[in-house]
């Protein structure tokens, strides 16, 4: 007896759900230093203030003197809260309804490096280490949405060796190579009971019958980023920058806690079978950006920054998931959009040791209304920012930044055949807190 492809156990629910986390732009970490925080991250591909601009334009490397290294961390707190709408279920032959899940956010440290040095007076050597997609989220094990999804943890190391090169007074080029590693968890719970009413017609019928449902993948991709810096007139930089998608194939182990015992000895085979550890694939792209930046001294006292950035989210129209044999299991459409985010900063520069950073930014989601999910609840958002850098010496800076993340409630209305309906309102908000330490030799 055959567990049908349907059922909410199928390994291509949980590859779905790992895509999803991969390509949300809630989720895309721009969090690459402290010194742009402040600013709400306007006019990063300009300013090339420190060697942290190997993330945002290479071609800034040229701007920086000698040897630098640039160590920063972030602490990143999302906060995703779940208020049913009223006509939430929890999915077939499950009595328990549960609740709203708690919230899913959670405090995330995120560090990063960079490094530069002149090779000559001309072309430059960067080097960054950073993080920049990533995702922590988790529910309750009893909440109502529980078979759509528990736990979500996301992260990506990237290595980034960069070129720059000084074509003359006016225009610096450069690029950038990406190595980039991605590791996810995800678990969700299976509801047995509905697998089971599909396999059998509804003959045998054993409510609250669940158990938690876990994958684990990884995979290595390549990518490159490059950029042109140029200063038309003095005090004056415009700032164009790309980076790539990266293309990967995670491959990935499923496995299942608490497998249920019939006592049907052909549908217990075929349970055993279905829901046996077993190795999954899915290719998942990382969408590519593109970034224009404007850094303006309009006296010695005061800088404009600005940004607008576009993120190729539309990449991710569908998903496809292949067992290693080579079997297709499921083709998922997604139909997710590309999306905008501009922001507009300040510097003031108080004295030659200590200048304070303001910033607003607008920064839109991706994921259209009817295809938001519990693993993803985002929406559009509204930072406001604000940091300083304080000189320590001739050779060393600290900066400190601060953002608060205004986001828009997000509805959703999500129905999964055996898993319910999720049906409500999720309130969120992030708060981000960065310092950095800035060295020269």
């Amino acid at each position: 007896m055959k567990i049908k492809s349907r059922n909410a156990l199928s390994a291509a629910t949980l590859l779905a759900a790992l895509a999803a986390q991969a390509h949300a732009a809630g989720f895309a970490l721009i969090e690459q230093n402290a010194s742009g925080l402040g600013n709400a991250y306007a006019g990063q591909a300009a300013s090339a203030q420190d060697a942290s601009t190997v993330f945002f334009n290479p071609a800034g490397l040229t701007r920086i003197v000698g040897t630098q290294v640039v160590v920063t961390g972030n602490l990143i707190e999302p906060s995703a809260k779940f208020g049913s709408g009223g006509a939430s279920t929890t999915g077939t032959l499950q009595t328990s309804r549960g609740g709203n899940g708690g919230d899913a956010g959670g405090l995330a440290l995120v560090p990063d490096f960079y490094y530069a040095r002149d090779l000559t007076p001309d072309i430059k050597f960067g080097l960054g280490v950073n993080s920049p997609f990533g995702l922590s989220t988790e529910y309750d094990k009893t909440w109502v949405g529980r078979f759509q999804a528990v736990k979500s943890d996301l992260m990506t190391i990237d290595i980034n060796p960069s070129l720059a090169f000084k074509v003359n007074d006016k225009v610096s080029l450069g690029i950038g190579l990406n190595a980039m590693k991605i590791d996810a968890t995800l678990t969700q719970m299976a509801n047995y009971s509905a697998a089971i009413a599909a396999a059998t017609s509804n003959t045998v019928l054993l409510a609250n019958r669940s158990g938690l449902s876990t994958m684990k993948g990884d995979d290595w991709g390549w990518g490159y980023n490059f950029g042109v810096l140029f200063e038309p007139v003095p005090d004056l930089r415009i700032g164009v920058s790309y980076r790539s998608r990266v293309e990967m194939t995670l491959e990935g182990t499923v496995k299942f806690s608490n497998v249920p015992v019939t006592g049907n000895a052909a549908l217990d085979a075929a349970l055993a079978t279905r829901l046996a550890k077993g190795p999954v694939t899915a290719d998942v792209t990382l969408p590519d950006s593109f970034s224009v930046s404007l850094f303006n001294k309009l006296n010695d006292r005061v800088d404009l920054l600005a940004d607008a950035s576009w993120t190729h989210w539309s990449l991710f129209d569908q998903l496809k998931v292949d067992r290693t044999s080579g079997t297709n299991v499921s083709i998922t459409p997604e139909n997710w959009k590309d999306s905008w985010r501009v922001s507009l900063g300040l510097n003031y520069h108080q004295s030659a040791q200590l200048t304070w950073r303001g910033g607003l930014a607008y920064d839109q989601t991706p994921v259209p209304d009817q295809w938001r999910t519990a693993r993803i609840p985002d929406q559009d958002r509204t930072w406001l920012a604000f940091g300083l850098q304080y000189a320590l010496s001739n050779k060393s800076k600290l900066d400190v930044g601060y953002a608060h993340l205004f986001v828009k409630d997000a509805s959703i209305n999500n129905t999964v055949a055996g898993q319910g309906t999720l049906n409500g309102t999720y309130s969120n908000q992030v708060n981000i807190l960065s310092a950095q330490y800035s060295h020269n030799f």
